[in-house]
């Protein structure tokens, strides 16, 4: 039977979590991760670091942002794996957000097959380009599509927008 190792390089840490050795970097500066150090000043990380990855990468890829996954991370135990039940908590505490989530992207979704099959291009009606008709206070017209930027809804910004060339 052939031992693992207990810690690994950040090069190996990085192909066998398929991140960037700059993201894991990263991931370290922010307390994501931890690593040892050699007497060169190497990083090792511990090998139970390959599941925070693959949490932290599980978590990016539903929405949420790195300092939920940090709050998240604080409550697992620190120098040993996280067991089943340890990730159970930790999951149990994102249901409602991404049952909620998952709500407001249902809705978008409705919305926006509504928007693309009436072609109306109506700003006035839009409720994705233009909720309540807010950019009708101050302008009107389709041209909002066809441009970079959109006008800004709020007076005090369009003129500040205008002045920097926009």
């Amino acid at each position: 039977m052939v031992r693992m190792p207990a810690y690994l390089t950040i090069g190996e840490l990085s192909r066998r979590s398929g991140v960037a050795a700059s993201a894991l970097r990263f991931y370290e500066t922010v307390g994501l991760i931890e690593a040892d150090r050699t007497s060169g000043n190497q990083r090792r990380y511990p090998r139970h670091m390959l599941r925070r990855i693959a949490f932290i990468r599980a978590a990016q890829r539903v929405g949420l942002s790195l300092d939920e996954v940090k709050m998240a991370l604080s409550a697992l135990p620190a120098g040993r794996t996280p067991t089943k039940a340890d990730w159970a908590r930790v999951a149990e505490r994102w249901t409602v957000r991404i049952d909620r989530q998952i709500a407001d992207l249902e809705l978008l979704k409705s919305q926006l097959t509504g928007c693309v099959g009436c072609g109306c291009l109506s700003l006035r009606k839009c409720s994705l380009a233009n909720p309540n008709d807010v950019v009708g206070r101050t302008q009107s017209g389709p041209a909002w599509l066809a441009t970079q930027d959109p006008p800004s809804p709020f007076p005090q910004r369009a003129g500040l927008a205008e002045s920097e060339g926009r």
